[in-house]
């Protein structure tokens, strides 16, 4: 899985007008459970960089950057947290153990 960082307003903005599909996964790098999360993401979660831009936040250097997306997608915050995002909206969120590669594919599939 090839993440991009997430780290500015703008891209949070393009993110928010671009068409299709965009996963946003916010990670706690301190987090043995965020840790867990996103290995396994990174293992098994190529299909999904095939079929969307997934940014990753890093909730300890850039706190302010998960405030946003939380307030600009109107989800409540949680850590580990993974998005998907249509069209601008966000269509599915999971947070902790729950997020796995296929109910992320199958929430783009829909």
């Amino acid at each position: 899985m090839n993440f991009l960082p997430l780290q500015s307003e703008e891209q949070l903005a393009k993110i928010k007008e671009a068409e299709g599909y965009s996963i946003i996964f916010k990670h706690n790098t301190t987090c043995p459970i965020s840790k867990g999360v996103k290995g396994r993401l990174e293992q098994d979660g190529d299909e999904l960089s095939e079929k969307a831009p997934v940014y990753i936040v890093d909730l300890i250097a850039n706190r302010p950057m998960s405030d946003a997306v939380a307030e600009e997608f109107d989800v409540k915050h949680q850590s580990p947290q993974l998005l998907v995002i249509k069209n601008g909206e966000c269509t599915y969120d999971e947070a902790l153990y729950a997020i796995t590669v296929e109910d992320t594919a199958n929430a783009i599939a829909e």
